[in-house]
Formats: C-alpha cells, sequence, structure tokens
C-alpha cells in the first residue's frame, strides 16, 4: 500500500486555480485529481520498512521525510511544495522493482531515493533506466557500476573497503584476514576486491579466509569457532565484515560468548554504524571498529546543527544519525541545487546539471558529483563505545572521489566511467570503446 506524506502548505487560491478547481468539480473528481498532482513536486522514498533490512532502512524513510519537511520549510523548490510517497518493498528484492516501476509510472514521481542492499539496487536498475528517471542511492556498495539513471552518494570500495584494510595492516599490524559477508552480490564482490588487494599486497592464500552466510543468519556458534581457530595461528588477525541487517547482532553476541575481544581478533564492519548499535547491548562490541565517510561523534557545526533538528523532529532526544543518512543529505542538498539550475525537474536535464554540483557533508567539508555520478568523501575509522557511539581513530587527509570501478579487477582495471565528456559508464581506456555492463 502507499502511503503519501504531503508536507505542503496550501497557496492561496489565484483566479487561475479557482477556474481550474471549477472545472474539476464540473467534469467530476477524477478530472481534478491531476490539477492538484501538478501543485506539488513528488519525491519517491523505497526503503524495506518491514524485513531483515528493516532495522536499517526504516530510518533512511524518515530522514528523507526530514529532508523534505526542512525544504518545504524554505518554500519547496520551484516554488513548488515536495510530497513524499513512500512504499515499503518488505527486504524483498524483485518486489523492490515493482515498487519503483509504481512510483515511476502510477505516482509519477520525479526522483526516487532508496535501497540498501546492491540486490536490491540491481532489481530495481532496469526499471530506472526503461522509464528514464533518476535514483539517487546512498549506501556503500561493491563498485563495478555506473548508470546514467543512478547516482551513488555511499562510498565506493576506494572509500571504505580498501582503506579499511590499509588502516588495519599499517597501525594494527594485521597479517591474517577473515573476509566475512552475507551471502550477495555486494559482500561477494567486494571481497574478491579486497582478496586480489590483499594478495597484490604480498599476503598468501592461506592467510585468507572467507565465509558467507544467509540473511537473518542467526547461528553464528561453528563460524566463530572457526574464526577463533584460524586466528591462533600465531599471526595478528582481524575480521573485515560485510555481514548486512539484523545478523550482526548474534554474530558480535558469539564473540562475546567465545572470549573474542577487539585486542585479540579486532572486526571492522562496513554495515554497522549508529542505528544498528541503539537499543542493543555494546559490550560484545566494544573496542570493534567500523569504516565510513560519517560518525555522529565527528565534531562539526553543521553535524551539530543536524544532529539537533534529527531529534526534534524524531521527537527523541535517543535519535541518532548515521553514515546513510548523511548520504542522502548530501543526495538531496544536490538533487534541488540540480533542479534549481536545470529550472525543472525533466530527468534529462536534471542527469546533465548534476555532475560538477557540490554539497555540504556534515563532517566540515564540501562534496562534489563526479562525472562517473560518484561523489568525494573522507573515510573515518571509529572504534565502537559504551555507548554505541564511535571514537574516530584514523581519517584520510582529505576527501577521496568514488572510483566506479575497481583497479584491483582484471576486468575494471581498464574501465572509467564520464557521464559528462564520454557519455559511457564503462569506457575502457586500452580499447578507446565503451559497451558491456554499465553502459
Amino acid at each position: 500500500m502507499l502511503t503519501h506524506f504531503a508536507h505542503a502548505i496550501k497557496a492561496p487560491l489565484t483566479r487561475r486555480k479557482a477556474l481550474a478547481a471549477a472545472a474539476g468539480l464540473a467534469l467530476g473528481l477524477g478530472a481534478f485529481a491531476p490539477a492538484q498532482a501538478q501543485d506539488t513536486i513528488k519525491v519517491g522514498i523505497l526503503h524495506s520498512l518491514s524485513g531483515t533490512m528493516a532495522i536499517s532502512e526504516t530510518t533512511l524513510k524518515d530522514t528523507m521525510l526530514f529532508l523534505i519537511d526542512e525544504q518545504n520549510k524554505k518554500g519547496g523548490v520551484l516554488g513548488k511544495k515536495l510530497e513524499a510517497v513512500v512504499v515499503d518493498p518488505a527486504s524483498n528484492w524483485p518486489l523492490f522493482a515493482e515498487k519503483a516501476r509504481e512510483l515511476i509510472t502510477k505516482e509519477k514521481v520525479s526522483v526516487v531515493f532508496g535501497c540498501w542492499t546492491s540486490v536490491s539496487r540491481k532489481s530495481v536498475l532496469p526499471v530506472f533506466k526503461e522509464l528514464n528517471s533518476i535514483l539517487f542511492y546512498p549506501v556503500q556498495y561493491e563498485g563495478e557500476e555506473s548508470e546514467r539513471n543512478v547516482f551513488y552518494t555511499g562510498a565506493a570500495p576506494n572509500q571504505q573497503a580498501i582503506p579499511a584494510v590499509d588502516y588495519l595492516a599499517k597501525e594494527e599490524k594485521v597479517q591474517r584476514w577473515v573476509l566475512a559477508g552475507t551471502d550477495y552480490v555486494y559482500p561477494r564482490t567486494t571481497n574478491k576486491i579486497l582478496e586480489a588487494y590483499l594478495k597484490s599486497k604480498g599476503v598468501k592464500a592461506e592467510d585468507i579466509m572467507i565465509n558467507y552466510t544467509p540473511f537473518g543468519h542467526s547461528d553464528w556458534q561453528t563460524i566463530v569457532a572457526d574464526i577463533k581457530k584460524f586466528g591462533s595461528a600465531g599471526k595478528k588477525t582481524a575480521v573485515v565484515s560485510t555481514i548486512n541487517g539484523d545478523a550482526n547482532v548474534p554474530f558480535y553476541k558469539e564473540l562475546g560468548n567465545q572470549g573474542i575481544k577487539a585486542t585479540d581478533i579486532p572486526v571492522v564492519a562496513f554495515s554497522v554504524g549508529e542505528e544498528e548499535l541503539a537499543g542493543i547491548d555494546t559490550k560484545p562490541l566494544l573496542g570493534h571498529l567500523a569504516a565510513w565517510n560519517y560518525f555522529q561523534s565527528i565534531k562539526d557545526p553543521g553535524n551539530a546543527d543536524f544532529i539537533a533538528k534529527w531529534k526534534a523532529f524524531k521527537k527523541s532526544d535517543k535519535a541518532v544519525t548515521n553514515d546513510p543518512m548523511e548520504a542522502h543529505v548530501i543526495g538531496f542538498a544536490m538533487w534541488v541545487k540540480a533542479v534549481e539550475a536545470a529550472k525543472t525537474v525533466d530527468p534529462d536535464k536534471v542527469i546533465d546539471a548534476l555532475p560538477g554540483i557540490k554539497a555540504k557533508n556534515l563532517t566540515g567539508g564540501e562534496s562534489e558529483m563526479l562525472a562517473n555520478h560518484h561523489i568525494t568523501k573522507p573515510v573515518f575509522i571509529g572504534e565502537i563505545k559504551a555507548d554505541g557511539q564511535f571514537d574516530v581513530v584514523w581519517k584520510t587527509p582529505g576527501l577521496v572521489p568514488g572510483d566506479a570501478w575497481s583497479k584491483e579487477l582484471d576486468g575494471s582495471k581498464d574501465l572509467i566511467a564520464d557521464w559528462v565528456k564520454l557519455k559511457c559508464g564503462n569506457y575502457n581506456t586500452k580499447t578507446n570503446k565503451c559497451g558491456g555492463q554499465g553502459s
């Protein structure tokens, strides 16, 4: 079922609108509806509000409602109020495509903000291409993609996974690696990249352990025992975790049950943030790490202002912020600027206007939308604290431009994405041709 959140203040009834209303009444309510629809710009929100990913995605739906509310307080966009249209794809990957089509064809949204898992994003890609609509995708992902209709505001591997491994190798002197993930495209591709990267740095195959578990996995006893055994070979060992959703709670609990401390085998997670830590016992997680491009604990006036407004919107002093929320903040600001620059919500014109657009992030910098439809982001490593927040222990000197294609993989290292000059998502710099996946 669709839920409408029209954050709109009725404009004064002009003579033109009065005539339109009169005509609508004369022709019946069906004829009146489109005239009403033109008074707002519809924004689609495509996040799971039920199922295994609801623990992470529900907050992103609320973030979009908050951002739309804030923009409407400023007068909306192009003189029109924004209207949020929320759907629940329920952690059901094929349903994401159905709901995306519904938003674009039935609800006539001008843009969609949504998806979390890569499998959900892959599910909707054909829909956005076929119907020529725009998706803003706010979550770290495996790269190996650049689509004309998608803007990737989460981290690419070179903005999260690679820096995290570099940190562990250099600062924690890690020599053995457990690559543990949920069994779907993001963890598998990320781990393929990380395995190639580690081997290029001289790590032997026997010092890399790779493990995958289903969504919602709860029985971690055997796997954690295997990790413990793998880490007992006399070499410093770490877990690089691409475990997603609610499976993280029993995973960390089992680490604690088996006496694995962060000082023994640190875990660096790419999908555990403030929202996932809220309301759970953090004792088993103390000292473990996460790699993100934003933490709530980062001191910045813009961040402090955002946190205060978010808590007021949620009517809760316990409400937390996290990295994918910030990605929506950046993406939404960029979309507003692009629409205003194009003076229209026409997708072709907005897509062309987006590269080069800059928007403030919440950590004191300014992110830019690149020609490859990825953005520039700082990278932070944070240590989990008892209050569910993070103590930043490392950060990049500046902002890192997101790479659409990984330099670590043979099939990708010669590819670049450029939707401005080359009009191509996978241009081969050796053959000087555009083609294949992502074009």
